[in-house]
């Protein structure tokens, strides 16, 4: 039912998730992220809370694969699949026995990619060579994974919903984007999202953090 990248810039730390499902609002259960600690996707038939705790044992110190090896055997952990990113860049990941469909994780260079339900195990090798290979701004690369994702097969059935969050050292995410419902295509809309974003991303940091600075909001009313 959802395939996704969790992966780390190297350039920046910035820590990001794209992902993908043929259920509605993914964005709302599966990206779980804190600046500074790492990244992790709980997805598959998903508990949302593995996302916070996995978090809060990779804040104590712990490497992924130590903080999924402390967690994973609770809360009915056959039917979960987990990756996992820390902010050094290192990775784990866990698919259960009760994965559903044709399912794959695989860890590259400052990522793990994982999906269920795919149409080929190879959909999750081509996210991993596309983020690995791609160039320009982070979220350009976790969407590139995705469109790979899609071209090697995607999923069995259709997708419905999608999201990017990436965060940098704020408190919040720079990016925090999703299709809840798309009848086609919810990756390519997130894509559109994504480039009509991209240009104000700077401009709502500053809003946040020095307000005298920031541009107009282009609204009626403003006389900046």
């Amino acid at each position: 039912m959802t395939f996704s990248v969790v992966a780390r810039c190297a350039e920046t730390g910035q820590l990001g998730i794209a992902i993908s499902s043929s259920s509605i609002a993914v964005g709302a259960r599966c990206p779980w992220l804190r600046p500074g600690v790492g990244a992790v996707a709980s997805q598959n038939i998903t508990l949302p809370s593995l996302g916070p705790q996995v978090l809060d044992v990779l804040e104590q110190g712990l490497t992924p694969s130590e903080a999924l090896a402390t967690l994973i055997e609770q809360d009915h952990s056959q039917y979960r699949q987990v990756t996992v990113i820390d902010s050094q860049g290192r990775t784990a990941h866990f698919s259960g026995a009760q994965t559903l469909g044709i399912h794959n994780a695989v860890s590259g260079e400052q990522c793990v990619a994982a999906g269920n339900m795919l149409a080929n195990p190879g959909v999750i090798n081509a996210m991993v060579a596309a983020f690995e290979t791609a160039s320009g701004h982070f979220a350009d690369r976790l969407l590139a994974a995705m469109h790979a994702g899609v071209a090697g097969g995607g999923e069995a059935g259709p997708v419905h919903s999608a999201a990017l969050v990436i965060v940098d050292d704020l408190l919040w995410p720079v990016v925090n984007l999703r299709v809840d419902w798309a009848d086609v295509d919810p990756i390519s809309a997130l894509d559109q999202l994504w480039q009509a974003y991209r240009g104000q991303l700077q401009d709502y940091i500053d809003r946040a953090i020095n307000p005298q600075i920031a541009p107009g909001y282009a609204v009626p009313g403003d006389d900046r």
